[in-house]
């Protein structure tokens, strides 16, 4: 069931980045950007969509990989301009075969 909370997201700039989360263990696997029209086809197909800034068009996470971002979970942050999507992933979440794409640490 979808919370009245959707209506939180400020989508007046255009994009809001999205945080993607392993369900199961909380592990950040990406960031990626939504525009209205591609949560709301998060939202009907229960994976994740987002807005391609390079490319200038939605895209279907696994679309091409097969490795799929099922979404059990969204959150909003306290301004609205930030999302977080939890999910069951397939396989990779980075384009690199790696599962997360936050694999090179600084510090």
């Amino acid at each position: 069931m979808i919370s009245e909370n959707v209506n939180e997201i400020n989508f007046k700039k255009g994009l809001v980045p999205a945080v993607v989360v392993d369900y199961a263990t909380n592990e950040v696997l990406m960031l990626a950007y939504v525009n209205e029209e591609s949560f709301k086809k998060t939202l009907e197909s229960g994976t994740t969509w987002f807005f391609s800034r390079s490319r200038q068009k939605l895209w279907n996470k696994g679309e091409t990989s097969g490795h799929f971002q099922y979404v059990k979970e969204i959150y909003v942050d306290c301004d609205g301009d930030t999302l977080i999507f939890k999910v069951d992933q397939v396989g990779a979440a980075c384009h690199t075969g790696n599962r997360s794409c936050f694999y090179r640490r600084i510090l």
